[in-house]
């Protein structure tokens, strides 16, 4: 099984468990039904959210740690310079 599908069936097991609740299928009690229920997919949005948030900080803040990508960024930043010096662009 691939990754992709994978990521879909986890997707669709998430969604049909939701609807199951969300369309009153599966008993629970009211007060959960009412407040917590309808505030699942956008307290699931939220939250997948800031761990990307997180993972793409985390990425930044750790990035100095990697000797080798930052080698070649810093190599692909100065072939960009040259080719934009070459087209009479100044940078810096």
């Amino acid at each position: 099984m691939t990754r992709a599908q994978q990521t879909i069936s986890l997707a669709l097991l998430i969604t049909s468990v939701y609807l199951a609740f969300a369309l009153h299928l599966v008993p629970v009690n009211a007060k959960i039904q009412d407040e917590i229920i309808p505030f699942l997919p956008l307290w699931s949005l939220v939250s997948f959210g800031s761990w990307l948030l997180f993972k793409l900080g985390w990425g930044v803040f750790t990035f100095n740690d990697v000797p080798q990508a930052h080698k070649e960024l810093m190599a692909e930043i100065e072939i960009a310079k040259k080719d934009l010096k070459a087209h009479g662009i100044e940078v810096d």
